[in-house]
């Protein structure tokens, strides 16, 4: 079995996930790491047992190096994309993949131009029960689709909330790409939202989005940093696809700890796990086996569109057409 060296470029906390499941996986290693801020760059490279580059262009200028991790900010991952695909490397890419639509374009040319496999981090499709949704629908066990729903309520405490994005960026992007793999492509998108408390901070810290499909599915997205959902069976992040023929659902609440982990006040195990399994479907099934990724850059760019409909449709007080 070849082992596929792999580069992080930043170590922020979604770093410690992926070198988790890279440090776990057979034929896979991480080699190394680099940060903007050397001490952390020393610090998370001593837990993850790795080395650590003085610079972007070493990491990428390394033959060890088969692959690259792209774990920074979002305005930086054009950039590093885009470098790391001219080194002749393959990448995968936080999410939002990027700021905007032609930093997405831009990213894509550079990628078929070198002839790499990019694959943005839309992790919850590489969870076990939306794979097998997908597979109901594409099976026809649920009959036609007929409503999507993906409901995200989770309080962030104000100092997170206060340097986060609002909802509609931080939080329906991921609704905009688990709506994409299972929903179908949109058609027509209208949006509101809500900033309870604004002394804390003006990002909107609700928002809710109904989205017409090209198909004819009628999809409802709901985010909150605002509060969390207490009631019997509660909307923490909750996916559910109802069909003619059946339906099908997805929770947080399937497997909860008591115990914090980052802005949440639990620690919703299908999170985390989310994240490995995307870094092990990228080894495993991208690198090795040379499939494609069950969400692509071309993906994203449509994410991206539905994103952006969704901040117009609030701006102007319309129903945006894709």
């Amino acid at each position: 079995m070849k082992t596929y060296g792999i580069g992080f470029i930043g170590a922020g906390d979604i770093a410690n996930l992926h070198a988790e499941a890279i440090n776990r996986l057979p034929g896979a290693e991480l080699i190394g790491l680099w940060n903007r801020t050397p001490e952390k760059a020393q610090a998370r490279a001593s837990v993850f047992g790795c080395k650590v580059y003085g610079s972007v262009e070493a990491l990428l200028s390394d033959p060890k190096i088969d692959a690259v991790f792209v774990l920074t900010n979002m305005e930086t991952h054009c950039e590093y994309t885009v470098r790391a695909a001219e080194a002749g490397k393959h990448i995968l890419v936080e999410k939002p993949a990027a700021s905007n639509i032609a930093e997405l374009k831009k990213m894509q040319m550079a990628v078929e131009k070198a002839g790499v496999k990019c694959m943005p981090v839309h992790n919850y499709i590489y969870e076990p029960g939306i794979m097998r949704a997908k597979q109901m629908i594409e099976s026809g066990k649920l009959g036609d689709v007929v409503q999507f729903y993906m409901m995200y309520n989770i309080h962030h405490a104000d100092e997170i909330r206060a340097r986060y994005p609002g909802v509609i960026r931080q939080i329906l992007t991921h609704h905009s790409y688990t709506m994409l793999y299972l929903a179908g492509a949109p058609r027509k998108v209208s949006c509101f939202m809500n900033t309870v408390d604004d002394t804390i901070a003006p990002q909107e810290n609700v928002a809710m989005a109904n989205v017409q499909m090209q198909n004819g599915t009628l999809s409802h997205l709901c985010a909150s940093f605002a509060n969390d959902d207490h009631a019997g069976d509660p909307w923490t992040c909750i996916i559910k696809v109802i069909g003619t023929k059946g339906s099908t659902r997805y929770s947080y609440r399937d497997f909860v700890i008591n115990d914090r982990n980052g802005a949440h006040s639990q620690t919703y195990q299908c999170y985390p796990e989310s994240i490995k399994n995307t870094a092990t479907h990228f080894v495993d099934k991208i690198l090795r086996e040379s499939e494609p990724p069950l969400s692509s850059l071309q993906d994203a760019i449509t994410c991206q569109r539905i994103i952006e409909a969704c901040e117009l449709s609030v701006n102007k007080g319309i129903h945006v057409t894709l």
